[in-house]
Parts: C-alpha cells; structure tokens; sequence
C-alpha cells in the first residue's frame, strides 16, 4: 500500500478522526493540543489542553471526547524521534475523560474517577449506537518507584452521568473498537503485544469469562512488537498499530495474521477511515511527527457518529 503525506510537523499525532469535509481532526500528545488537519496539509488549533491528549472521538452530540492522560509521559528526542519517555510526578496532571467543543475550543473535564478510583492514563475510546463508549486506562509505568498500574477497561455515557469498569485487571491496555455489528469489543495491551477481545451482551456489560479461556485472545504478536491504537475495518479486521516494528498490523476476526503493513516509523500509533466509511485509510507517524494516508484494500468503517 502506498502511503501519501498529508502533514508533518506534527508533536506525536495520535487519536485520528475523519471528518465529512475531508479534514482529519487529531491530537498532538506533546502539543498539547487538538489540531484539524485540512485535505492540502494545512493546520489548525482547535484547542489547547494540559496533559497529555492521547485518543479522541466524535461523540453522539458532535462534540470531540478525548482521553487524556494527565501528561503521564516525557517527551524524549531519541535518533530525531520524539519518543513518550518515563513518567515524572511534577509533570502530572491526572488521568481524564474531556468533552471539547470543536467550534469555540472550550474543554471540559467529564470524568475523572469511577467508584472513587482517579483515574490514571485514560488512552482510547471508542462510542457505540447507544451512545455510550467503551475506553482504556493505560496506566502509568513510574520508573523511580520501580511500580506499574494493574488498570481496567470502562463504559461511561457521553452526559457525564455514568461511569463503570467492565473488566479489570488489564495490563497496559491501549487501543480499542467494535465490531462491525457491535457485538465483540477488541482491545490492544502495549506490552504483552496481545489484543483481546470479548463478547458484549448489551451497551456496556461483557459476556462472564473463565480464568485462562484462550478465546479471550484474539492474537498474540511474537517478538519485541509492542501495540498501540487500532481501528476495525470494513472486512472485520482488527488493524492496530504496531511499535518498534513500525506498522499496521492486520488480524481478521477468526484470529488470523492478514499481514503486516510497514510505515517506516517505529512509533506507528493510530488508523482510522474515512468519514463515510470508504477505504481511504489515516495513520500517525508519531515518532517522525506525520500523517499520512493510503488507500486500505480492505475496505473501511463508519463510526457511529462519523461527523
């Protein structure tokens, strides 16, 4: 697949979001900020924010909802590479979900806590037709006290009224998406290099599992391939964005590896499609501070409020 820049410049894009006027609105995490790229490469400032913007979407009132994660990483130049490095506490401002309004740039804080718990590095959301969205906490990795969060998966309504964890522990976890039909919901864990997936039985409530039921994982990468982002496509496919291996990788929904689609940067973190749901496919280049595009052979998806 050939890849077309759109844009550089970038200060580690992720969180894509096509847009119906052929803008791509996305998240520089070390901005921090909110940016709508145009279709001639052109950019915008939709909102400035503290933290650590990381995934973003169209919620069911047009409004944009972001994960932020506080600011829970430091931004390292490695080779020329912006790089997320360790966590410093002085720089931390406190795991959230943010509902910002496109048109005049405010941001508001949503939700903060669940049963009391803060919390920690909100990473990926993704909205149902019920209007409800499924989401991760990634968690923070503190070096200097030699300790990593145990996090969970949530579902919380875009009213800011309610708020539940749907499995817990996870490790690390990053990207998240449905279904085509709605009816599994696939998430990427970054370290273990696995993504999971379970069976949703209505808006918000997962199908009970067993410890050490295998069908919980949809595939397991080999090697040092650490995960982050991904999106679903029009076959199925769970495409997530793959680390250090710098790439799209493509599993189908049987659990198969389709194929591995490189992109020449090691820090490959996030797909989405074309507004419509046509096949034209954007990635962030994080590390090279990119977004390209490429037509994506599997045809794409439209998201509930594609806008």
């Amino acid at each position: 697949m050939e890849l077309i820049e759109v844009t550089n410049g970038l200060r580690f894009p992720e969180g894509p979001i096509a847009m119906r006027d052929g803008s791509v609105i996305l998240v520089e995490m070390f901005g921090p900020r909110i940016t709508r790229v145009r279709p001639d490469g052109s950019k915008e400032t939709i909102a400035e924010m503290t933290g650590g913007p990381n995934g973003a979407a169209i919620g069911p009132d047009g409004f944009l909802y972001v994960c932020n994660n506080g600011g829970c990483f430091t931004e390292v130049d490695f080779g020329g590479l912006s790089f997320p490095g360790p966590f410093d506490q002085a720089n931390y401002s406190g795991g959230r979900i943010q509902r910002v309004n496109i048109s005049t740039g405010e941001v508001t804080d949503l939700y903060t806590e669940c049963d009391g718990r803060a919390l920690r590095a909100p990473n990926d959301l993704v909205f149902d037709n019920s209007g409800g969205f499924y989401f991760t906490d990634h968690g923070i990795r503190d070096l200097t006290a030699r300790t990593a969060d145990l996090t969970a998966i949530y579902y919380a309504a875009a009213d800011g009224s309610s708020i539940r964890e749907i499995d817990f522990p996870v490790e690390g976890p990053n990207g998240i998406g449905l279904s085509p039909d709605g009816t599994t919901v696939y998430w990427a864990e970054t370290h273990t290099g696995r993504v999971f997936r379970r069976n949703i039985t209505a808006p918000g409530v997962l199908a009970p599992t067993m410890p050490g039921d295998t069908q919980a994982v949809l595939y397991g990468l080999p090697g040092l391939q650490l995960l982050d982002s991904l999106a679903v496509d029009g076959a199925g496919n769970v495409c997530v964005a793959t680390l250090v291996n710098g790439g799209i990788t493509v599993i189908s929904p049987s659990g198969e590896l389709l194929e591995h689609v490189a992109t020449g940067d090691l820090l490959t973190t996030n797909i989405c499609f074309a507004a419509d749901g046509s096949d034209t496919a954007y990635i962030t280049l994080s590390g090279t501070g990119r977004l390209v595009k490429t037509q994506w052979k599997y045809g794409g998806l439209k998201l509930a409020y594609s806008a």
